[in-house]
């Protein structure tokens, strides 16, 4: 196999992992969907080897897991796994709303203001997907002004893992409270104070742990019904 050939793969599979992180993010691949190699394969128009190496690659971020003889499935986290990389995150946007407090201009505080409404009209519509992605960009943003790469490439690896569960794998979460606590973390921002933006996004990230942790657990016995079951494997 020539080099130009391994960069050329390189490249298709990194191309169709983002296309099945979008899938998985949107809600088309639900936590414990199948992720068939030869149907994504044929959907992309491309070979599977590009695909298993994207799959193998979402499994390192900890959406996807592949077990022999049965194929890749997106992760549906326990209760343990979801609060460990909330405290992750906990510790590492508080570093950067620390670092990005002194940096934000007026148009960064705009941004994050848009987002937050547009978090609003996508929690009073039902639009969790939408939400979601509202929710990821206003995280995201801090975390860009902070301006500390590798800060910026942790939470990279942890943002989609995260994502995955806040709105799209656990049914009937308090999406208006979720909004909420962004709203207290962006009147801190505005005020330019570092110590209770600090303090807001550390309360935001536990508030959010333990309505989710509740969550996941009555989905889980959720899965275990008979109906349930039987509504996964068609």
């Amino acid at each position: 196999m020539t080099v130009e050939t391994t960069i050329s793969r390189g490249v298709l599979s990194h191309t169709v992992k983002d296309r099945l992180l979008a899938a998985i993010l949107d809600g088309r691949y639900p936590p414990g969907a199948r992720i068939v190699e030869t149907r994504v394969a044929r959907e992309l128009g491309t070979s599977q080897a590009p695909v298993r190496e994207a799959l193998r690659d979402l499994e390192a971020l900890g959406v996807v897991e592949i077990t022999a003889f049965r194929g890749a499935r997106v992760r549906r986290p326990t209760a343990e796994e979801l609060l460990e990389a909330f405290d992750v995150r906990s510790e590492l946007e508080a570093l950067a709303v620390r670092l990005a407090v002194p940096e934000l201009a007026d148009e960064d505080l705009a941004h994050l203001g848009a987002q937050l409404d547009d978090m609003r009209r996508s929690s009073a519509s039902g639009d969790t997907v939408r939400e979601a992605a509202a929710d990821a960009a206003f995280h995201g943003l801090i975390v860009a002004r902070s301006g500390n790469g590798t800060l910026a490439r942790v939470w990279d690896r942890l943002e989609p893992f995260s994502r995955t569960y806040i709105s799209l794998a656990i049914p009937g979460a308090d999406q208006d409270r979720i909004v909420g606590l962004h709203a207290g973390v962006l009147d801190a921002l505005r005020g330019r104070d570092t110590a209770r933006a600090d303090a807001a996004i550390r309360h935001h990230f536990a508030e959010t742990g333990r309505m989710l942790v509740g969550r996941l657990a009555g989905t889980a016995d959720a899965d275990r019904s008979p109906a349930f079951a039987s509504e996964r494997t068609r």
